[in-house]
């Protein structure tokens, strides 16, 4: 009798239809085929979890607050002669007078002075090994 009532129940429960849910992987991040607009909330948060630091900035950091005060002299007398230089620059070629071209050296910089098809070409080279170049226009 048990296993005849086993039996039953088998093919009573065994016929009922189940229905299940299928579960879909979607990827957050968008290198993994995630959504796009997923990157900016994915970087926001890796950021906000960062707790490293970068040992270059600190070594700058620590380098940018030991000047001495001679460093801070150096520094400002440098920057006053370029202020004087492009004072007199800008004066001397819309003034009457004319650059003499030529080559001065000023601590670390050293400024070149020729003339060109446009203008006046002003090219100061860092002793860093920094370049600019500028062209006064003929006025």
């Amino acid at each position: 009798m048990n296993k005849l009532l086993l039996l039953l129940s088998l093919c009573l429960f065994g016929t009922a239809t189940t229905h299940g849910q299928s579960f879909i992987y979607r990827p957050n991040n968008p290198n993994f085929g995630g959504n796009t607009f997923n990157y900016a909330w994915m970087l926001s948060s890796a950021t906000a979890q960062d707790r490293t630091t970068d040992p270059a900035t600190k070594r700058n950091a620590t380098t940018a607050t030991q000047t001495s005060a001679l460093d801070s002299y150096a520094q400002s007398l440098q920057n006053q002669l370029l202020s004087r230089i492009t004072s007199n620059l800008i004066s001397k070629q819309f003034g009457e007078s004319t650059l003499k071209p030529g080559t001065y050296t000023f601590g670390d910089f050293q400024v070149e002075i020729t003339n060109g098809a446009d203008g006046v070409v002003v090219r100061i080279v860092d002793g860093k090994g920094g370049e600019t170049s500028i062209t006064v226009p003929y006025y």
